[in-house]
C-alpha cells in the first residue's frame, strides 16, 4: 500500500523536476502505517523526507504507536494541514512557519535541526555575465514565494545594498522555475537542494551566492498545539523526535547509503542525492529550540512584515513550545562541514 497523498496536485512540480532531469517520478514510498498501539500520529512528510530516513536508520521498527504518513511538496500547504489539525506534526523549512504565524496558524515548533546553507543558491545561467548578487540589479529572479529561497533573496539582496524593488521577482515553483531558467526566461534562480545540486550536477547552471553567512540553516518540526495537549500523543512526538534525531545523525556516517535510498524514493538520480547529502543533509544536527533560534526566525518575520508580504506584526516566541528541548545543543552552535 502506497501512504496517502495529500493532496495530489501537489506533487506535479516534484515529478516535473524529475521528468526534466531524466529521472522516474514513481517510486515505493512504504506503507501507509507505520507502528501499532492505540495512538495514531498523523505526520506530515516531504517525499524523501522524515519516512525515506527513518526507515533507512531502522528507527521505523518497535513503535507502541502508530504512525501514519501524508505526503506533501512543500511547507506551506503541510502547515496549513496542520493548522487545520489533519496533520499532528511534520517537517519544514525555517521560512514556512513565519508565514504560517503571520497568518495566525495554530502551530508550534518543537524541534530544530541546524545545518550547512550551501544548498540554498542563487543560480545563474553557465553564459551569464552575473559574478556577484549586487549584478542582480534590474535583473529577473525566479523564487517561490514564502520559501526559504525567499528569504535567502532578501538577505542576500540586503547583504549588498539592494531590496526586491531593485529586481524583477518572478514568483515561480520550483518545476516552472527551472523551465523558465534552463530556457533562458530568467536570469536567477533562488532556490534549495536537490534542485541547486540537480543544476550543478547537470550543468545547467553556476552558483552565484549561497546562504551561508545570510541564512539561519535550520529547519523545524511542527506540531499542531492540540496534539501537544494530549498526554498520549504527546508522548507519542517525544518518542518521535527522539528516532528522528538518531536518523539524522546516522546520515553523518552512511552518505552513500542514504544518497541510495534517497533517491530510490525521490526518483533523483543518484549522483545528485549524493552530491546533495554531501552539501546539505548530512550537515544537520539537532538543536535546542531557544531564545537564540527564536530570534533569528524573528529577523526572517520582520522582514517579511516590512516588505508587507506578511500582513501583521508577528511574535515568533508565541508559536515555539521547548519541553522536547532536552539536552541538545544550542541553536547557535557553529556547523561542522
Amino acid at each position: 500500500m502506497r501512504r496517502r497523498l495529500l493532496p495530489a496536485a501537489v506533487l506535479l512540480p516534484f515529478a516535473l523536476l524529475l521528468t526534466a532531469c531524466g529521472g522516474n517520478s514513481s517510486a515505493s514510498t512504504g506503507s501507509d502505517t507505520d507502528g501499532q498501539g492505540s495512538v495514531t500520529l498523523d505526520v506530515g512528510d516531504q517525499k524523501g523526507g522524515s519516512e525515506a530516513i527513518l526507515r533507512a536508520a531502522g528507527e521505523l521498527k518497535n513503535l507502541d504507536y502508530k504512525i501514519k504518513w501524508s505526503t506533501f511538496t512543500s511547507g506551506p500547504p503541510l502547515l496549513e494541514a496542520v493548522n487545520a489539525q489533519a496533520v499532528d506534526i511534520g517537517g519544514v523549512g525555517n521560512t514556512p512557519p513565519v508565514f504560517a504565524a503571520g497568518a495566525g496558524s495554530k502551530i508550534s515548533v518543537v524541534a530544530a535541526w541546524h545545518g550547512m546553507s550551501k544548498g540554498d543558491a542563487i543560480l545563474v545561467p553557465n553564459g551569464s555575465s552575473l559574478t556577484g548578487p549586487k549584478q542582480l540589479k534590474g535583473k529577473s529572479v525566479a523564487v517561490a514565494q514564502g520559501s526559504s529561497a525567499h528569504y535567502q533573496l532578501i538577505a542576500s539582496l540586503r547583504a549588498v545594498g539592494l531590496s526586491l524593488a531593485d529586481v524583477k521577482v518572478k514568483y515561480l515553483q520550483p518545476a516552472d522555475a527551472l523551465a523558465a531558467f534552463t530556457s533562458g526566461k530568467v536570469d536567477a534562480w533562488a532556490v534549495w537542494d536537490p534542485y541547486t545540486s540537480q543544476i550543478l550536477r547537470a550543468k545547467q547552471g553556476r552558483v552565484l551566492t549561497t546562504g551561508e553567512g545570510i541564512t539561519n540553516g535550520l529547519t523545524f518540526q511542527v506540531a499542531a498545539p492540540a496534539a501537544l495537549k494530549d498526554p498520549k500523543k504527546a508522548a507519542a512526538i517525544k518518542d518521535y523526535l527522539a528516532r528522528l534525531r538518531r536518523a539524522t545523525a546516522w546520515v553523518h556516517d552512511h552518505q552513500q547509503e542514504w544518497a541510495t535510498v534517497w533517491a530510490k524514493d525521490t526518483g533523483l538520480p543518484y549522483d545528485v542525492a549524493l552530491d546533495s547529502v554531501k552539501r546539505t543533509n548530512s550537515t544537520r544536527f539537532a538543536v535546542a529550540v531557544d531564545k537564540p533560534l527564536v530570534a533569528s526566525e524573528q529577523q526572517i518575520a520582520d522582514a517579511f512584515t516590512e516588505l508587507k508580504l506578511i500582513p501583521n506584526k508577528v511574535d515568533f516566541g508565541d508559536f515555539v513550545d521547548t519541553r522536547f528541548n532536552d539536552a541538545l545543543p544550542p541553536s547557535t552552535t557553529p556547523v561542522k562541514g
